[in-house]
């Protein structure tokens, strides 16, 4: 703003003069000074300035003053030029040691300065009343530092003590909520604004905006406290892109889920759902704020576009149930939502656009730069963070495979050959754009197979030699195992044999995996399900492996057992006396 009236010469409109017998040029060009002022304003700022004077004839200049007032920079104290040099203060020589030796952190000196009894610890030392302990703590209260640390039982204490301490600030200009909201602490977030809502220098709260509080609040995960400080949300659209950008899934993962079950207990799951279900209302009231906004267009627009790429469905499907132009809004790429959502591979948010019915008829009519189709842009590689859950190149150009099939059964069937600028069809593109991700894919599964081929080698192995090897011997009459009838030797076989089988079917899965052509379209199921059996027989060896030993091993103290008994059946019986 000072940039803009000091190019056209107008800084003396807010400069303390006062218009007097100006001719009508001057007032024009004071009203057109107060115009850009009032115009550059945010409505709630603008009607607290409008409100704080008791006629409609205040100046520039008192604009002006005002506003400093209120979002003017705090001043600091840095030097002995802000230092307070009042007949009724002490001697501005012994206040400027005082203000260096704390600066210093020269503690001997301050000391040597406190015991002369110039200066006392209850002087006010700077321009903005600031005593030797606020400099020693950068201006902070007791309140600040609960705020900081999130210790709301002791911010209770304070602020029945003394309400005062709410308005405080320390050299940075930030009063103790402002502390709360920048640490996350969410709680004593809570507590402090409501106690502002109720102060009487804020009881209109027009020049009050929470909205920094509730997106700290969401951006640390706590949708419960978020939206239970709803109600000063002051800029819905920026609380809305905060959700977008950090909605939370209504399950947890398999993985975070067992690991809270496995150390935690199910409250933690709980957790997950009230989050869930907080986070949704939160999304109904910011929609509700907007759709009564003056920049509806504008808001929902950049939020759409950031839910669509977070797959946040949930928030694309209220805008659009509150916004229905929203389904024909276009980012800066020249992209709709639906497009958006194929580039970005959200699954979630595609499926709901495309039971629409408008963009059914849309998918297969739109005109795209370039002649391309929406399985184009399908066919382009995934962002990095899209497939990057994906365990393995081959596993990641499985899901880009699905992706891709998936699109092109909801296109209409033109578009499958349909070729573009540079006369490439989807397939030409998906092949183009992967073939780095195949080459990769192909490398890790052969190094994979490789890996467990040598393992069901050993293992074949091992179950081959125990298959033949009969334990005990046989009959030397008929040729029967010894054990044929004792359950442990029947169980033992068995288990002999299935391992014996199993295993060889991995190493032969395993060895045709490394002798594939490794086809693009072969790592949509083949690949993948070969991989898939082999480590699932593998995993069948390794437990009958594991287990059947131990069960075999009782075939050996049955036989003991027996020959114990025929042993003791035909020795002498000895009387000891």
């Amino acid at each position: 703003m000072l940039c803009l009236l000091e190019s056209h010469d107008m800084l003396r409109f807010i400069q303390p003069k006062t218009l007097g017998e100006h001719d009508d040029l001057w007032r024009r060009s004071e009203a057109l000074v107060k115009g850009w002022m009032l115009g550059s304003l945010s409505n709630q700022t603008l009607k607290y300035l409008v409100n704080s004077f008791p006629n409609e004839d205040f100046t520039a200049k008192d604009a002006w003053d005002k506003l400093q007032t209120v979002y003017g920079p705090p001043v600091r104290a840095k030097n002995a030029s802000d230092m307070l040099q009042s007949s009724n203060g002490p001697p501005i020589e012994a206040v400027k040691k005082l203000h260096e030796a704390i600066l210093a952190q020269n503690y001997w000196e301050f000391i040597a300065i406190l015991e002369d009894k110039i200066v006392t610890l209850r002087d006010r030392i700077t321009i903005n009343g600031n005593t030797a302990l606020h400099m020693a703590v950068e201006g902070s209260t007791l309140l600040h530092v609960a705020a900081i640390v999130g210790n709301t039982n002791a911010a209770k204490m304070l602020v029945e003590r003394n309400q005062n301490l709410l308005y405080e600030k320390d050299n940075e200009g930030q009063t103790p909520l402002d502390r709360a909201v920048s640490n996350m602490q969410a709680h004593t977030s809570i507590y402090l604004l409501d106690h502002y809502s109720v102060s009487s220098d804020l009881e209109n709260g027009e020049i009050f905006d929470g909205t920094e509080i509730v997106v700290n609040t969401i951006s640390s995960k706590d949708y419960v406290s978020a939206y239970k400080m709803r109600s000063v949300i002051k800029d819905p659209d920026i609380v809305l892109m905060a959700i977008a950008q950090n909605f939370p899934p209504e399950f947890p993962d398999l993985a975070e889920l067992f690991e809270e079950l496995l150390f935690s207990s199910f409250s933690e799951v709980q957790r997950y759902r009230q989050a869930y279900k907080h986070a949704k209302l939160l999304v109904h009231f910011t929609c509700d704020l907007i759709r009564m906004s003056t920049t509806m267009y504008t808001t929902y627009t950049n939020v759409i576009f950031e839910a669509t790429k977070q797959d946040a469905v949930v928030i694309v499907e209220e805008i659009l149930s509150q916004f229905p132009n929203a389904i024909w809004t276009i980012n800066e790429d020249g992209h709709d939502i639906i497009q958006h959502a194929v580039i970005n591979r959200s699954r979630k948010v595609y499926r709901l656009l495309y039971r629409m019915s408008k963009l059914k008829i849309t998918n297969t009519t739109i005109q795209f730069p370039f002649k391309k189709n929406l399985l184009h842009l399908a066919a382009r590689l995934a962002p990095e963070n899209k497939i990057k859950h994906a365990y393995g190149p081959a596993l990641q150009m499985q899901l880009e495979l699905q992706w891709f099939k998936e699109v092109e059964r909801s296109v209409s069937p033109l578009n499958v050959n349909q070729k573009n600028s540079f006369g490439e069809t989807p397939q030409m593109v998906f092949t183009n754009e992967h073939k780095k991700l195949t080459i990769e894919g192909e490398k890790w599964l052969k190094e994979t197979a490789q890996s467990y081929t040598i393992i069901a080698t050993l293992i074949n192995t091992i179950m081959f030699a125990a298959a033949i090897t009969v334990p005990g011997g046989n009959k030397q009459d008929s040729g029967i195992p010894m054990f044929t009838n004792v359950n442990n030797f029947t169980l033992f076989a068995i288990l002999d044999g299935i391992s014996f089988i199993t295993s060889g079917a991995s190493l032969i899965i395993f060895l045709s995996i490394l002798t594939d052509r490794f086809h693009e379209q072969d790592f949509l199921f083949i690949l993948p399900l070969k991989l898939a059996i082999g480590v699932y027989k593998k995993a069948s060896d390794m437990l009958v492996t594991t287990y059947g030993p131990p069960i075999g091993a009782g075939k050996y103290v049955v036989k003991t057992s027996i020959v114990i008994d025929k042993l003791r059946k035909h020795m002498p019986t000895r009387h000891w006396c």
